[in-house]
C-alpha cells in the first residue's frame, strides 16, 4: 500500500509533487485516514430503523408541501 514517486530525468520538483499527490488520491489514503481520525459508535438496527422512518416522514412531508405550494 506504499506510494512511491521517483524523479524521472529532468522532471521538476513541482511535477514530482503533483504526481505523488495524484497517486495518494487514487490510493484513497486521505479518505481512510480521515475516517480513522475519530471513533464512530456502532449504530444498532433499532436506531437505524427509527432514523429511516423519521427520514421517510420528512420526505413525505416535503413532497406534500411541494404539491400543495402551487395553489
Amino acid at each position: 500500500m506504499a506510494v512511491h514517486a521517483i524523479k524521472k530525468g529532468d522532471e521538476s520538483n513541482e511535477r514530482l509533487q503533483s504526481r505523488f499527490k495524484k497517486q495518494v488520491q487514487e490510493a484513497r489514503f486521505i479518505k481512510v485516514l480521515r475516517e480513522r481520525r475519530t471513533h464512530k459508535r456502532v449504530v444498532t438496527r433499532r436506531l437505524q430503523r427509527i432514523r429511516a422512518l423519521k427520514r421517510e416522514g420528512y420526505r413525505a412531508a416535503n413532497v406534500k408541501n411541494q404539491f400543495y405550494s402551487n395553489m
